[in-house]
């Protein structure tokens, strides 16, 4: 199966999300997060990973760009696992074993995005809240499109 990785060029991430998701971990879209949030949530912070941050599966921060690899079995179980039980801490889940077939559900969601992507292929997450609730939307940068130019600003140590 293949899902995304965490991926930074840059230290951006690490200022602009309240917590920034570890570079490696598998990361799910997490718009699950947003569901009941109105415009007057959307300020700072939560605005930007609102807007386009990617849900880390270990330590549930952001990310602005993943990388799409394969994950073994063994790990999505993990992932899996993890999601189960934040969403019983977290947003009140009655078990683990209810919360675990909404984990698998994002985990397929996110296989979904990424199972037709070559590997080392970039998604970013766009969203948007509507009237009918939080509008998602994802882009695909392929590899060899991916120039270090478009996402880092070249300096001189002289």
């Amino acid at each position: 199966m293949k899902l995304a990785r965490a991926i930074h060029f840059d230290e951006s991430d690490m200022n602009v999300f309240h917590s920034p998701a570890r570079t490696g971990e598998w990361c799910i879209s997490g718009g699950f997060e947003f569901s009941n949030w109105t415009e007057d949530d959307l300020t700072g912070k939560a605005r930007q990973a609102f807007a386009n941050g990617w849900l880390g599966g270990e330590t549930f921060g952001r990310v602005t760009f993943v990388a799409v690899t394969v994950a073994e079995t063994a790990e999505v179980e993990r992932l899996a696992d993890g999601l189960a039980q934040h969403f019983v801490e977290i947003y009140g889940a009655p078990s683990i074993d209810a919360a675990r077939s909404v984990a698998l559900a994002e985990i397929e969601h996110m296989a979904e995005l990424c199972e037709d992507q070559d590997p080392n292929t970039l998604l970013t997450v766009q969203r948007e809240l509507t009237e009918a609730g939080v509008r998602e939307s994802f882009r695909m940068i392929k590899p060899q499109d991916a120039g270090i130019d478009q996402f880092a600003i070249h300096g001189s140590v002289d």
